[in-house]
């Protein structure tokens, strides 16, 4: 059974991670409106949005028309996510807390980070362009929805968690450039970015504030 989960990874990574990315963000985006309470067309739009946003950026920097404007399956992934979140929300009280959608939250960041790091380098940008794109696809998804539930976008905070999207964009464009195929780089770079977000969160991994960086020199 891995053996054939590593031909469909090495296969089509793309689809892969694309596919992984959509249910997991549309689940964790959702999770956060059913905590705020949303009615459920507003579940379904930020649950949507958290999925989307930031592949429909992502395509747009490549300049090639957004996936979820061409594939149906685009829309029907992203509706079973919010299915499931609204399904954990029945026996839940804040399933935008459960350790499930915690890591749906680690693989989805992996998963876009992953298949940004794969278009950006299909369209032939520079090293900075694959880390860039790959971060984008990540994190760009969960910052509309925070604005959506009014609040300022986390991935500004403290949180260690667009850098885990970094590092993994990183790691994808270094095993390319080395020479690995597109699936063992795509394999690498989900694997340090989920790994890296599990830890963070076990840990709780943050980066330093400017104020509290700038403290530390006053002192």
């Amino acid at each position: 059974m891995t053996g054939g989960a590593l031909a469909v990874l090495f296969g089509d990574p793309f689809a892969v991670m694309n596919t992984v990315g959509l249910v997991a963000f549309a689940l964790v985006g959702a999770s956060k409106a059913v905590r705020e309470e949303f009615d459920l067309f507003g579940v379904a739009v930020v649950g949507l949005a958290m999925a989307f946003a930031g592949g429909v950026t992502r395509d747009l920097l490549v300049a090639r028309v957004p996936l979820a404007l061409r594939s149906p399956t685009e829309i029907l992934l992203g509706l079973i996510g919010v299915a499931l979140a609204v399904g954990l929300s029945a026996w839940l009280a804040s399933p935008d807390e459960h350790p499930v959608t915690l890591v749906a939250d680690a693989v989805g960041l992996a998963a876009f980070a992953t298949a940004g790091a794969i278009v950006a380098t299909d369209a032939g940008v520079s090293a900075f362009g694959v880390v860039a794109v790959a971060t984008i696809n990540a994190v760009g998804g969960g910052a509309l929805a925070d604005i959506l539930l009014d609040r300022s976008p986390f991935i500004l905070f403290e949180d260690f968690y667009a850098s885990c999207a970094v590092l993994g964009g990183a790691t994808y464009w270094a095993v390319g450039t080395l020479g690995g195929p597109a699936g063992l780089a795509a394999a690498a770079c989900a694997a340090v970015t989920v790994g890296l977000r599990l830890v963070a969160v076990a840990r709780g991994w943050r980066l330093p504030t400017a104020k509290r960086f700038g403290d530390h020199f006053a002192d």
